[in-house]
């Protein structure tokens, strides 16, 4: 007998228990749904019609993952201007690279003194180097960061570490998987996905005045309109080697600059919350706990190796952009947290018939930062003002409020 929808529905009531948890705790819902996720699934037991492995409707819940994962990164991009991402230009581009230096060379140091094999290596390099999109844009949204002056150029770092994984997955797919990717193919893939990028920079700039007169006084067709456009623009984007959540960053840009901003706001949060619970649902979904055990050791040193490397990149890519000790730390603290490309660098090890030990190692690193992320980010005053007893950045109260626009 079909029971897809009442799987559904089991999962959904599973997100709503660990959603009220999460709220009388006054804690992020996302390591409470990422845990929930991993305690079910396909090794859970069951208990008459109600299954909690999620047989029939694994793939189902897995699109409603991705589909929160777009308005997340919708939304993230509906607070911001193309005109201020424009303006911080040069900061992007020079924090960008200053975090993604930092990262991926202890990233791939860590395993190579390890006497891991330069394949795995490579892996674990990929699964350590880049922050997730979605757990990012979740908690600036929860902890209502949206509005801070250090997030102007968080946003910018995801936007330019989606630069850096179209580069590092084509090489490390063709030497993995032993495709034929030439340097002039990974180049213009490259290319492709910054041409891309200016393109919706251009539109948003130029063509906001054009979609000032699009006028619907119809809720529903506006929102039909606006979905529509949404998950068009986010799978054509896969097509040219960007990722659609990265798409659907981009068209949130546009919407930012039009009058409709505050209506497609308003209208898309329901959807952003609901679908959102999903995806770290799912997340947890993908994890097998008793395949956790091996890796512990290795994790535990990657995770250490990740905060302090991502402290340090904040650091200096926040003072490199004129920005207090204070927002320099949120900078670091913020993007600490791993995901989806985390897992999807791990699938593709174990398809390349590499090391098995790199997918539970990639599942505990995730899970592990999916919970410190989020609680360092809460936390991120209490973390800054133990760190500026030791280093003395700033030493008188007026020095340390000089920035009015920063918050905690």
């Amino acid at each position: 007998m079909d029971h897809l929808v009442l799987e559904v529905g089991t999962a959904l009531v599973l997100i709503a228990i660990g959603a009220v948890i999460a709220g009388k705790l006054r804690f992020s819902t996302i390591p409470f749904l990422i845990v929930i996720g991993m305690l079910v699934g396909p090794h859970a037991p069951e208990f008459g019609v109600i299954s909690l492995r999620f047989v029939q409707s694994a793939d189902l819940i897995d699109f409603m993952g991705r589909i929160g994962i777009l308005f997340l990164l919708f939304y993230l991009g509906l607070e911001f201007s193309t005109g201020k991402l424009i303006r911080s230009g040069k900061s992007i581009i020079i924090g960008g690279c200053i975090y993604i230096g930092i990262n991926f060379f202890l990233s791939l140091i860590y395993p190579l003194v390890l006497n891991f094999p330069l394949k795995e290596g490579l892996i674990m390099a990929g699964i350590t180097t880049v922050s997730s999109s979605a757990i990012v844009a979740k908690v600036l949204v929860d902890l209502r960061r949206t509005g801070n002056t250090e997030t102007e150029l968080i946003l910018g770092i995801i936007m330019f570490e989606d630069i850096f994984l179209a580069v590092y997955l084509s090489i490390v797919s063709g030497i993995v998987l032993g495709g034929d990717q030439t340097p002039g193919g990974t180049i213009l893939s490259v290319l492709i996905a910054l041409g891309y990028m200016m393109l919706f920079f251009i539109i948003a700039r130029v063509g906001a005045p054009m979609l000032n007169k699009l006028k619907i006084k119809s809720d529903e067709i506006f929102i039909i309109v606006v979905f529509a456009t949404l998950f068009f623009i986010a799978g054509f984007s896969e097509t040219l080697h960007v990722a659609e959540a990265i798409g659907a960053l981009l068209l949130g840009l546009v919407f930012s600059e039009t009058v409709h901003a505050k209506r497609i706001e308003k209208m898309v949060t329901p959807f952003r919350d609901f679908f959102g619970a999903i995806f770290f649902f799912s997340f947890g979904l993908s994890i097998d706990p008793t395949q956790l055990g091996g890796a512990v050791g290795i994790t535990l040193g990657a995770v250490v190796l990740t905060i302090i490397g991502n402290f340090a990149a904040g650091q200096l890519a926040g003072r490199a952009a004129g920005l207090s000790h204070k927002a320099s730390s949120n900078i670091g603290l913020t993007i600490v947290s791993r995901g989806e490309f985390s897992v999807i660098m791990a699938n593709m090890g174990i398809a390349g018939g590499l090391m098995p030990i790199l997918q539970p190692f990639s599942a505990l690193y995730v899970l592990i930062l999916a919970i410190l992320g989020p609680l360092l980010t809460k936390e991120s005053r209490h973390v800054y003002l133990f760190l500026n007893r030791i280093f003395k950045w700033e030493r008188g109260s007026n020095r340390g409020r000089k920035r009015q626009t920063d918050h905690d």
